[in-house]
């Protein structure tokens, strides 16, 4: 049998990591600022968090949702104090395109509705609903195709608006910082609109931090910055650091009923142990203020170089747009300098490192980016 080829991949086999960086086979070290796409968000072996998963699997590896877990309980208390959302509720599952499937379907619970909003460049993952409000046609199925669907410009007030009074509307899904789409940034007015038009309707507002949460962007949510809370936060990710775990936090006027929702594998014991070690590490390490203090640094340096069109982005999670000319910029980095990154298009880079990276690390990059631009 073979792999099913939908993979674009670098002719690189990572067989060893540690901290912000990896060795493939041939033990070529790599800087990583991508960070598996944004999931090592408390670097590669972190070892508090291999003891924890370890200690955890001398207890028990798994077992089903049928019975008490403490450990949920324990990582439903730790979110909610790290996140600063006491009062909400933890639905535990595996992945980013999970809990957005979960949280839209919520919502529709909640209200009885079926009208979505979502938002042109916006990705939410590949599940038959989440992928029907991605703007992406190239990735949603005839199967997946629906009416239900609204979407419109980021950042447009004006038109959001307008939907509103026009449709009967079950949720908007937003992301604080659009990863695939490029690196935009929700600005506060716009989440603060949000807020307001679902107050007003009886709408659900669903912050979608599956890429920019758990304290990429240097607070525990994006949308944060807004200074108003969302009822539903979808998360992943980061969340497990590798291990295959997301989540929804659900605000307490959504109240649950037995087998509204449900998973097989969500919230075992290895799960909540790898999610507990990321939290403990980002409480203990302070690793929301560094995202932020590394964060600042990089775009303050990277607006001083050649050729970049803009510097998008807060804390950790940074797009810098090069002209199309020079799309290859990135492959260089990775062939000629060792270092990961991203992308979100051929000519915008995306940094999503580690939380815990040095402005020591921050300037090993700078300098071949640099390189590479005064050389084009």
């Amino acid at each position: 049998m073979k792999l099913f080829d939908v993979y674009p991949l670098n002719d690189i086999t990572i067989v060893k990591a540690e901290g912000a960086y990896v060795w493939d086979d041939a033990n070529q070290k790599y800087l990583d600022l991508y960070g598996g796409h944004a999931v090592i968000s408390i670097g590669h072996t972190h070892p508090h968090y291999v003891k924890r998963l370890e200690d955890q699997l001398h207890k028990v590896g798994f077992y089903s949702n049928s019975i008490k877990i403490p450990l949920q309980v324990e990582l439903a208390e730790k979110l909610g104090k790290v996140s600063g959302k006491e009062d909400y509720q933890l639905f535990l599952c595996n992945s980013g395109a999970e809990a957005n499937e979960n949280a839209l379907k919520l919502a529709s619970f909640y209200n009885g509705r079926k009208k979505i909003i979502a938002f042109k460049k916006g990705f939410h993952g590949r599940t038959s609903l989440a992928v029907a409000v991605t703007d992406n046609p190239n990735i949603v199925a005839p199967v997946n195709q629906t009416d239900n669907v609204i979407f419109l410009p980021f950042n447009d007030e004006q038109l959001l608006e307008t939907a509103f009074s026009q449709n009967d509307i079950s949720s908007v899904i937003v992301e604080g910082i659009q990863g695939v789409g490029g690196i935009n940034v929700a600005s506060n007015t716009f989440l603060q609109k949000i807020r307001s038009l679902c107050d007003q309707y009886n709408a659900v507002f669903i912050a979608d931090s599956v890429q920019c949460g758990y304290g990429r962007s240097g607070k525990f949510y994006a949308h944060d910055y807004s200074g108003v809370n969302a009822d539903i936060y979808t998360m992943a990710k980061g969340m497990g650091n590798g291990f295959p775990v997301g989540a929804i936090s659900i605000s307490p006027k959504i109240q649950p009923k037995h087998f509204m929702l449900g998973t097989t594998f969500g919230g075992n014991h290895l799960a909540c142990a790898a999610a507990l070690a990321v939290l403990e590490i980002i409480q203990q390490d302070e690793l929301m203020k560094n995202a932020e203090v590394v964060g600042n640094y990089l775009m303050t340096e990277l607006k001083k170089l050649p050729h970049i069109k803009e510097v998008r982005g807060v804390g950790l999670m940074i797009g810098i747009e090069l002209p199309e000319e020079l799309k290859m910029v990135k492959r260089n980095l990775l062939y000629n300098h060792k270092i990961f990154t991203g992308e979100a298009k051929p000519n915008v880079i995306r940094l999503l490192p580690a939380l815990n990276i040095s402005t020591l690390e921050a300037d090993v990059f700078l300098a071949a980016l640099a390189k590479e631009l005064n050389n084009s």
